[in-house]
């Protein structure tokens, strides 16, 4: 006999997720389904409910090579809730497999607007980008759809979800390092890579820091063999407070360059910001070996020195 199913929408929506957590798309697909009915028959406004259902039977129809249904869905799902991560990542996907590569790259960049380190939209990006540039030309840019401005409040949002929301954050990560590592760049991707660090420096030299850590971090993705690159993106990091974010990109550049002198004064920065005066002043103790005569690294050496009295 066929286990019986709930009557809630919190129990079809919980038996819906363990289905999918199973591989079985298509019946949690008919689960969701059964929950955003229940739920819209109440005739109470739940929108955020509402909206996971949405993306949840989206992630279904993804899994299942249903690209149509799943932009329908997440174009729901964001109706509801704009700018959620989730159906935002789910609909880019769709579009690329659909081939609508211009309506791809729209929504990665809006991803992009929301957590610029999300690794599955920058190389979403990169994919597009290239694409673009075969099937538009040089001036693709000027045929894409506009993209929308995130308000700060859905930022604001996202920043304030618990951090398991943000675990595809630190996975992907690991994979800019794994993506870069594999292959030895092309000429065309190290021309690439540095009209995008280009961009970034220009978007730097207007304040748009933010804009310019998603320009670097594109270049980064082309070539990951340029030590000024990282340095630049850890400058970013520095004024944005994210200091430890900083700190391991100033380290990548020392890899690659070990007299960054950039490098190690921006690294220096952010471990002062952090208390750690040891490792700070052991990065300027480096930097003034190289530069004995580097002032403002002898300031920041005499004020790390103050803390730590």
């Amino acid at each position: 006999m066929a286990p019986e199913l709930p009557d809630s929408v919190e129990g079809l929506r919980a038996a819906g997720n363990r289905s999918f957590r199973s591989g079985q798309y298509a019946e949690a697909s008919a689960l969701y389904g059964r929950a955003l009915r229940l739920l819209q028959a109440r005739g109470s406004s739940d929108p955020e409910e509402e909206s996971v259902l949405y993306s949840n039977r989206a992630a279904c129809h993804l899994k299942d090579g249903n690209c149509t249904d799943c932009v329908k869905d997440c174009t729901s799902a964001l109706a509801l809730v704009p700018f959620s991560l989730k159906p935002l990542l789910r609909r880019a996907s769709a579009f690329e497999a659909l081939e609508r590569y211009p309506q791809a790259y729209v929504d990665y960049k809006t991803v992009l607007q929301i957590d610029s380190s999300i690794m599955s939209a920058l190389e979403g990006v990169n994919r597009m980008t290239r694409a673009l540039m075969d099937s538009l030309g040089p001036e693709w840019r000027l045929k894409l759809p506009a993209i929308p401005v995130v308000p700060v409040s859905a930022q604001k949002r996202w920043n304030s979800l618990p951090s398991e929301n943000h675990r595809e954050t630190a996975e992907s990560q690991s994979k800019e390092t794994a993506a870069t590592k594999s292959r030895v760049p092309s000429a065309g991707d190290v021309e690439r890579a540095r009209v995008l660090k280009e961009e970034g420096n220009e978007l730097v030299k207007k304040g748009n820091h933010k804009k310019a850590i998603e320009k670097y971090s594109e270049s980064l993705l082309f070539s990951n063999l340029e030590s000024a690159t990282y340095s630049n993106r850890a400058l970013c990091h520095l004024v944005l407070k994210q200091y430890k974010e900083a700190v391991k990109d100033c380290s990548a550049a020392l890899k690659l360059d070990g007299k960054n002198v950039k490098a190690f004064y921006r690294r220096a920065q952010a471990y002062k910001a952090l208390k750690d005066y040891r490792s700070s002043l052991a990065d300027l103790s480096s930097l003034l070996q190289i530069e004995p005569r580097n002032g403002p690294a002898h300031k920041l050496q005499q004020e790390v020195n103050q803390n730590l009295k």
